[in-house]
């Protein structure tokens, strides 16, 4: 009997690090898909500032400021939506042999690129085209 019981200890604790490991792998593609999703928004702002460097010649100007501002803003919502998905995808998974991400951090990042997004918009209508 002692043989037949460490089978199914065996067999479940296999189990357990199979699932263990497939977390872990779990919890690195959603940090991973974070970090596409804030280079996503970045390339996003780098329109918006690409577009309005481009035509500063427009007619009238406030156009080339819009279309800019528009991907400023867009950049905004990849930057808040990919932390919120972000956070409720690590709170459902627990990693088990990595160092995940804390949270916190994610919520600094994000939310530092949307002030600093949102700061280069306001610079972005106030500074006067020479």
């Amino acid at each position: 009997m002692d043989r037949d019981d460490k089978v199914p200890s065996a067999r479940t604790e296999l189990a357990q690090d199979r699932t263990d490991f497939a977390e872990d792998r779990t919890v690195l593609a959603h940090e991973r898909s974070f970090a596409s999703w804030m280079r996503t928004g970045m390339a996003s702002v780098g329109i918006g500032l690409g577009f309005n460097a481009l035509f500063p010649t427009l007619n009238p100007t406030w156009v080339a400021k819009a279309i800019a501002t528009l991907f400023l803003l867009i950049a905004v919502l990849i930057f808040l939506s990919a932390e919120r998905r972000a956070r409720t995808i690590l709170g459902r998974v627990e990693a088990h042999q990595i160092a995940a991400i804390r949270p916190i951090r994610i919520r600094l990042l994000a939310w530092a690129f949307v002030v600093a997004t949102l700061a280069l918009t306001g610079a972005l209508w106030w500074l006067v085209a020479a």
